[in-house]
């Protein structure tokens, strides 16, 4: 036995007496040492106050049986349930507080209001620690991560997630909703980077841990070529996609097909090559019909008509925003909500109708708030516009601030676009001047842009 320092002589005999385990079923006493030894712990180390180390000892030795209160102490020491403690088995309170917790998971989903559904996670999160349960405890952080990520709380979703993932207990495999999630989240607060390094994580940490797992490959390549376009860097965006074609055929799972279309059918519209992403949207809304998935429906006719104003077809696009919003219900997602009143107004824009362009736009904004700079700067674009047509003096500042947040977090294509609007605007004002040193900027932002897409 090695010699601890910190034990007295008593303890150190009273352990000597336990011995090694006999056959049958591991007594309390025998299940408290072979726990605390696993954790290199002394039993001075373990005691607590009203459980002394002394005390202890003797559970270990067989003379007594712990109260409920040492099972508790003892337990949340040792990070194991006190049911696995006093039984050797975790099911009982554990199952009980997985049932309360599936029920509260559930209700946070389609709740109107899930302030009691957060209270109860809550407490079964405070329950999970006291009682050591890690299992049920990281469990609802995912919970009430995933809620605030639901409610727009991005930076409460990041802090809550991230202590999730850092946990080995959550691996991409096993939940990749949790790690997409926090991924957008970073997209939300201008955070592309991050999102990037998330996911080009998860891809190693996949083909090194399953590397059989072709649909999260899958999946999480058009994750990453989704933070790449945002964070603009087309090459390697398309360079993933392109890696990721060849292991498409392994797939069946419709919703990795779909994700694949998705994100070419995004590239090729941040390239302007509308065509083509025309194609790949129709794939992804052939495969989703059949899914009967309502949801990715509505975001899949949404880009489509996003797609088709992209080709001058503005006329057209109205039926694709009109099958989105029916899709979408009469609660949407507040980003989902932002994406179509801003698509919606830049229709109207371009169908001469500046009254109503301006009307979406200030709806996509609010329902906006204060996260999604990127979504901002473009919408604050369409608002400007819609303004500029009306010949409204406050065109002047909403350029200003589109320009501001769409340099800092927008694409290419976005920048050049919202710079051209701008140099109309000042043109049709008589400022000829400052319409030319803006028409510069959209022009090195346009050749820029060119360069990128031979890469």
């Amino acid at each position: 036995m090695v010699f601890d320092a910190s034990r007295s002589r008593d303890e150190d005999g009273l352990e000597a007496m336990v011995g090694p385990q006999a056959n049958g079923p591991e007594s309390i006493g025998q299940r408290l040492r072979r726990l605390r030894v696993e954790r290199k712990l002394s039993q001075r180390e373990l005691s607590s106050p009203g459980v002394s180390y002394a005390y202890i000892s003797r559970i270990e030795a067989g003379a007594r049986r712990p109260s409920v209160k040492a099972l508790r102490q003892l337990a949340r020491k040792l990070g194991v349930s006190v049911e696995y403690l006093e039984t050797g088995s975790d099911l009982r309170d554990v199952d009980e507080r997985e049932l309360r917790l599936a029920d509260a998971e559930l209700e946070l989903r389609l709740a109107e209001d899930p302030g009691d559904a957060l209270g109860t996670v809550q407490g079964i999160l405070a329950d999970a620690i006291a009682a050591g349960d890690s299992t049920s405890a990281l469990r609802a952080r995912v919970a009430l991560g995933l809620a605030e990520a639901r409610a727009g709380n991005n930076p409460g979703a990041v802090e809550r997630l991230e202590a999730a993932v850092e946990s080995e207990l959550l691996t991409p495999s096993q939940r990749p909703d949790v790690y997409a999630t926090l991924g957008q989240c970073y997209a939300a607060l201008g955070q592309p980077q991050r999102a990037v390094d998330l996911f080009e994580t998860c891809l190693v940490r996949v083909a090194e841990e399953h590397p059989e797992d072709t649909t999260n490959q899958v999946r999480f390549s058009t994750y990453l070529s989704y933070a790449l376009s945002d964070l603009g860097d087309l090459s390697r965006a398309e360079a993933v996609l392109e890696d990721v074609l060849a292991q498409a055929e392994q797939v069946t799972d419709p919703y990795t097909r779909v994700r694949l279309y998705w994100s070419l059918a995004r590239l090729n519209e941040i390239r302007n090559q509308p065509a083509a992403a025309l194609e790949y949207i129709r794939r992804a809304i052939a495969l989703l019909e059949v899914t009967e998935d309502t949801l990715h429906l509505a975001r899949a006719h949404l880009l489509c008509g996003t797609i088709m104003i992209s080709q001058g077809k503005p006329q057209e696009a109205g039926a694709q925003f009109a099958a989105a919003e029916r899709m979408f219900g009469p609660k949407p997602d507040p980003l989902d909500l932002a994406n179509l009143r801003a698509d919606q107004a830049r229709r109207a824009g371009l169908l001469n109708q500046p009254e109503e362009a301006e009307r979406l736009a200030r709806e996509a904004l609010s329902a906006l708030g204060d996260d999604h700079p990127a979504e901002h700067g473009v919408a604050l674009a369409i608002l400007a516009d819609a303004l500029a047509q009306q010949e409204k003096p406050e065109a002047d500042e909403a350029f200003e601030r589109a320009v501001a947040l769409i340099e800092e977090h927008g694409r290419q294509v976005e920048k050049a676009d919202t710079f051209r609007a701008w140099a109309r605007y000042l043109r049709k004002t008589g400022r000829e001047s400052e319409a030319l040193d803006v028409l510069d900027r959209a022009a090195q932002l346009s050749s820029s842009a060119s360069v990128q897409g031979r890469r």
